[in-house]
């Protein structure tokens, strides 16, 4: 069974599925462990981060050195008309600015390309998990929602570690540094100066929570947007088919309005911040001229004309991290935020696993059987129950029934995409759960209904499943299913570039490669479901001939609507309602007049009396035997 996050609760689930886009979070509530395994990408880069904190040291403590050159050069050097002086003063602020440049630079360099590194292996990691996962987890997760994990949420975490660690280590140092400053050079002036402090406060708290959920939103409607695209963008032939597009537009329009409110309400919320720090740093500045001018005019020969004008720089520097970190805290909340989502999916366990001890199977004869096996794919809502089924070596076995019967069910048991509830199967005697999945998969070769091809050219396509196969062995295949022909009448040839999902190609064009794709694999075990349902009916007829032939050695299981492509199975088993009805072969079955020959005598409407006159041959064929 696929667990959600063990720390979770949040949000709705859907079976299998992922708390997508649930209601946000604060820092208290992630759980510690979402902060440990995003720490493990970030641990094996802890050199170079310390490396970048100790130029972070050095840049914040050279900033200071600005404020208190000016205030030197205006109390020592030019209120006593000391050029040279001020000549050194000048130099030593110039030399500073470039130590500051260069240490500034180091540390910017260095945690970027720690938070590069780190989205590298987070995106790494994310998609080897993904392929991992079993089917049920895609059948409950938008591809769109996925897709946002793999971008905008790694992203928020790239800004932290490029931009949120920088900030909050190299802020917290100046800021605490501008304090002990301040007050070594003044005490009563520091005091004055950090009356703003709760003024400051006051504000980020007020901001605080307006401003969290305010980009939370943005989040859930930008995924929203992802989802949607996804879905519109997959679907576009079905819309124009169906002359959807000013529905979907509208739909699409209202979802990119809510993204484009929740945006500018977040924005509105932002403008008003940084105006707000200006005022209050404003006000801090205000009290220092005041305070200090009154002690200057007062006579106090603690006070000079430097300090305070040190004092104005220091405050003004006082504030930028101050502003600083409360950006720095929006980013530690969205990443928090985009971790857990990670994290998320990361803890997604696949369905189907290999066991411990799991043994590789080396080349298959090719004997399957079922054994009792009862699956559905919601819990106390079985699909096919108590099957027994059997093909030996060699042997093509035929799957029919109604739509809805169970046979593509079986299929993807079979190919162990999941495992039965009851009961088992066999290959060679193994159970398939005692192997490993990928020396199982390595022997198959599988054609569906809806074929999908990569983008590439057609030879990288049929060579997908058997990425060693010369030139001369892809060719073979193309030849063997009828596909050479039309190949070589392209432009490049094998090398003609396909397109995302084949789209130059035909339907019949797609299903043909994908019938070259299987074979070239060399599959024990074939599969095909459907496989010729959008194939015309003299491309199917070339289809049969060639793969008559290289079906003798290997073990085929064929699911077809038109029952006129399985008469010469070896086995065909009848299911309905999830359950064997009738086995035999297309004569017995068409003699019994059972469910078979109902469904035989529908495809083939109005000739009734053809039907029952195959039927009676097949009888007195088989008396005469």
């Amino acid at each position: 069974m696929i667990h959600g996050p063990r720390y979770g609760g949040r949000g709705s689930r859907g079976p299998g599925g992922l708390a997508l886009d649930a209601p946000g979070i604060r820092l208290r509530e992630v759980d510690p462990r979402v902060y440990r395994q995003v720490l493990a990408f970030v641990r094996p880069y802890t050199g170079r981060l310390l490396l970048a904190t100790f130029l972070m040291a050095v840049t914040a403590l050279v900033s200071l050195a600005g404020p208190y050159l000016t205030k030197v050069a205006i109390d020592e050097f030019v209120a006593r008309g000391d050029a040279s002086g001020l000549n050194l003063v000048a130099a030593a602020f110039f030399a500073t600015a470039v130590l500051n440049w260069l240490s500034s630079y180091g540390q910017t360099w260095v945690v970027s390309w720690v938070g590069q590194t780190v989205v590298c292996d987070v995106r790494s990691a994310l998609f080897r998990h993904l392929q991992r996962l079993s089917f049920r987890f895609y059948d409950t997760t938008a591809t769109g929602r996925i897709l946002t994990r793999l971008t905008s949420d790694v992203d928020a975490l790239n800004q932290l570690v490029s931009s949120g660690l920088v900030t909050l280590v190299a802020d917290t140092l100046l800021l605490v540094a501008i304090m002990v400053t301040m007050l070594k050079m003044h005490v009563r002036l520091a005091l004055v100066s950090f009356l703003t402090i709760p003024l400051i406060w006051a504000v980020l708290r007020f901001f605080q929570r307006r401003v969290r959920d305010a980009f939370r939103e943005v989040r859930r409607t930008t995924a929203d947007m992802n989802a949607s695209l996804e879905e519109s963008i997959s679907g576009v032939r079905i819309t124009q088919a169906f002359a959807r597009e000013e529905r979907n537009q509208e739909a699409f329009d209202s979802i990119n309005e809510a993204n484009r409110q929740a945006n500018v309400h977040a924005t509105a919320i932002w403008a008003m911040f940084f105006p707000a720090i200006d005022v209050v740093s404003a006000l801090g500045v205000t009290l220092v001229l005041w305070y200090g001018g009154r002690l200057i005019l007062g006579g106090d020969t603690g006070v000079t004309v430097g300090q305070v004008t040190a004092f104005i720089l220091y405050l003004n520097r006082f504030f930028q991290p101050i502003r600083d970190l409360s950006q720095v805290y929006n980013l530690l909340q969205s990443a928090a935020v985009a971790a857990e989502r990670i994290v998320e999916v990361l803890d997604q366990q696949p369905e189907v696993e290999d066991r411990p001890g799991a043994v590789a199977l080396g080349r298959v004869r090719g004997e399957i059987r079922f054994e009792n096996v009862t699956f559905g794919y919601k819990p106390g809502q079985p699909v096919v129950r108590d099957i027994n089924l059997k093909a030996l070596p060699g042997e093509t076995v035929a799957l029919v029934g109604h739509t809805g019967a169970g046979k593509s069910t079986l299929i993807q048991l079979l190919a162990r995409f999941y495992d039965p509830w009851e009961g088992r199967i066999l290959v060679d005697g193994r159970d398939l759960r005692e192997v490993t999945q990928h020396s199982w998969r390595s022997q198959l070769g599988i054609v569906l209904q809806d074929t999908f091809l990569f983008s590439g050219t057609i030879r990288d396509n049929i060579r997908f499943g058997n990425p060693r196969a010369s030139d001369e062995e892809v060719e073979a295949a193309a030849r063997a299913v009828g596909a050479d022909a039309f190949i070589r009448a392209l432009p490049r040839g094998y090398d003609t570039e396909i397109g995302e999902r084949g789209v130059t190609l035909s339907v019949g064009q797609r299903q043909l490669i994908a019938f070259a794709r299987a074979l070239c694999a060399d599959p024990a075990v074939l599969i095909l479901d459907e496989a010729t349902a959008n194939i015309d009916t003299y491309t199917e007829t070339q289809i049969q001939e060639a793969t008559r032939r290289l079906l003798q050695g290997r073990t085929a299981f064929v699911i077809a609507h038109r029952l006129s492509t399985i008469r010469q199975a070896d086995r065909i088993y009848v299911i309905d309602n999830g359950r064997v009805v009738e086995e035999g072969t297309h004569e017995s079955l068409l003699a019994r007049n059972g469910r078979y020959a109902e469904l035989y005598r529908s495809q083939f409407a109005g000739s009734d009396a053809a039907v029952a006159g195959e039927s009676a041959e097949t009888a007195s064929r088989t008396a005469l035997e």
